[in-house]
């Protein structure tokens, strides 16, 4: 059968996304800028808060407390353009620590399966979707996610079936741990009831022993072929989709995970057109391995493009029952989740890494997979000493530390292991976390106070396109530990909350600190590059969920907007 694929854009406006300098952005670079109001936030413990800040050629040249007229022209040279704040809020740039940058230019390239309601709501949109689609066409869509649905189960391929008898159909889970196909996916891909599940995956099956549609983690490469092709225009426009929608939201930098080799020059020349406005610190897929030769010259002329790290994979998602547990689910008692690799597969690496100076960030989930990779970190740092080391300090992270033993949390600042975690994720998680792995084992779920406490910082993200990929929702889940209609109970631990000031600098200081720029990025100060976040509210100050509703004035990078509200 020839594929092809359903893709929701049209070609006037695949054109139209590649023309370069859009309209929210500002070319040229005024020479100098001050900013002054009362409620310009630093993310700095000594001195957080003042009311002036100047700027000249893309560089912090004042920060503080200023009552002098003249103090602008002094720091900013001649003729600067002075903003007046008011009562917006001005925040050294947001980061978000973890992200997809591709991906979530593709999800808005797809069906896009966000706030899907139910497996009713599911085959409505399906529906509609299935009549615009060719005759010959594989359907793809991304974002629907069932832990909420009334029906209270994974969809299957019976719910798809009567919708697209003919043509295959690959819905893939929030998370992106997870698939579910119709029976014309399982055909063409060869899914059978003797099909054999692969190292890391599962293919669910129903009581009679026949494929229900849902293929988790690896599993779900057995449709791979049947997936829409990234050729280089898509990617392209994924990547200009990106920048504008996150420069948009007020984010001036992301630590795009999983990032594929291939595409490190494109968004390097993204950046050099004026297609990628924002920073992009790019932690690389291994593939079959990694030369690290390529990491050496990795930054783009505009200083926007970096790489000098790798992702890795221990385990799968919560949700989808693939994190790996120490001990059975809950809900599901025969299972304890997937390990994505081994201790034989990832020694090497870790070594290898260590001795050229290369930052290993590894997505690990359950407690069972954060155990290991704090195991392997620890033997790994043991075998190769520092002074074999290309960087002493290698600054290891685990992507999500999302449920842990209680023992292990001071291992984190113990190791000098960075968690890297989202904080949407319990306020979405723990409507159902409570059932996968219940409350005992939750008080070491998404337990921010905890590592802190503990002496570790952590580097906030989001996990877009798997969350909304919004500062603003972050920003509230981890000072508040509230769904987003202000709901919690005892099982969501809300001692385990931060303050403002912690989860400004989980979105500013710690991810520049997780990246080795703490030098040049991350704070309000004399020095550093002039990348800002201007909201129209004091989010420092305001009632949490009053924060949902702030809007994005400005995003400034090396003082540049790169967005400006109308």
């Amino acid at each position: 059968m020839r594929t092809s694929f359903f893709i929701l854009f049209t070609s006037a406006l695949a054109l139209a996304a590649c023309q370069p300098k859009p309209s929210n952005t500002v070319s040229n670079l005024v020479s100098g800028q001050c900013y002054s109001g009362a409620n310009i936030y630093t993310a700095l413990d000594a001195s957080p808060r003042i009311n002036a800040v100047a700027v000249k050629d893309g560089v912090i040249t004042y920060a503080g407390n200023s009552t002098d007229k003249d103090w602008c022209m002094i720091h900013a040279g001649d003729n600067p353009k002075l903003v007046e704040l008011g009562e917006n809020g001005m925040y050294p740039g947001f980061t978000d620590a973890h992200g997809h940058f591709i991906g979530i230019g593709l999800r808005e390239l797809t069906l896009n399966l966000e706030g899907t309601e139910s497996v009713t709501d599911l085959r409505n949109k399906l529906k509609s979707a299935v009549k615009e689609a060719e005759p010959d066409a594989t359907l793809y869509g991304r974002g629907w996610i069932e832990t909420h649905w009334p029906e209270g189960r994974f969809p299957n391929r019976g719910d798809l079936d009567d919708i697209a008898p003919s043509i295959p159909l690959i819905l893939e889970r929030a998370d992106g741990h997870a698939v579910v196909v119709n029976s014309a996916a399982l055909q063409a891909a060869g899914i059978t009831r003797d099909t054999k599940s692969p190292f890391g995956g599962d293919i669910l099956k129903d009581q009679a022993g026949e494929p229900t549609g849902m293929l988790i983690d690896k599993a779900s490469n057995l449709v791979a072929d049947l997936m829409p092709v990234n050729d280089d225009l898509r990617i392209q426009i994924a990547m200009k989709k990106a920048s504008d929608l996150y420069a948009s939201r007020g984010w001036t930098n992301i630590h795009s995970m999983s990032f594929d080799p291939k595409a490190v020059d494109m968004i390097k020349t993204a950046s050099m057109s004026n297609d990628v406005n924002i920073r992009v610190y790019a932690s690389t897929d291994i593939g079959n391995g990694f030369i690290t030769s390529d990491f050496a010259q990795n930054q783009d002329s505009k200083n926007l493009i970096t790489r000098r790290s790798i992702k890795l994979y221990s385990d799968g998602a919560l949700g989808s029952r693939g994190a790996a547990l120490l001990a059975p689910y809950d809900d599901d008692p025969d299972n304890i989740g997937l390990m994505l690799t081994t201790y034989e597969t990832i020694m090497p690496v870790l070594h290898t890494a260590l001795r050229d100076g290369i930052q290993v960030n590894t997505h690990a989930i359950g407690d069972k997979a954060n155990k290991l990779v704090l195991d392997w970190y620890e033997e790994a740092f043991a075998t190769i000493p520092a002074s074999e080391r290309a960087v002493a300090d290698p600054r290891w992270r685990i992507e999500h530390s999302q449920i842990l033993d209680i023992e292990d949390i001071p291992r984190f600042a113990q190791l000098g292991v960075i968690p890297s975690m989202q904080p949407s994720h319990a306020i979405g998680d723990l409507h159902f976390a409570v059932d996968r792995i219940g409350p005992t084992r939750l008080a070491g779920g998404y337990a921010w106070r905890s590592l802190i406490d503990s002496g570790s910082i952590i580097a906030g993200g989001t996990d877009a396109p798997v969350e909304v990929g919004d500062p603003r929702i972050e920003f509230y889940a981890a000072i508040n530990r509230k769904d987003l209609k202000g709901y919690s109970n005892e099982n969501w631990y809300p001692s385990e909350k931060v303050t403002r000031q912690e989860a400004l600098k989980m979105f500013t200081a710690w991810p520049a600190y997780a990246a080795f720029e703490e030098n040049r990025l991350g704070t309000i100060e004399v020095g550093k590059a002039a990348d800002f976040t201007i909201f129209d509210r004091d989010i420092m100050t305001i009632p949490a969920p009053e924060i949902l509703n702030a809007q994005t004035i400005m995003t400034i990078v090396n003082g540049v907007p790169v967005f400006k509200s109308e």
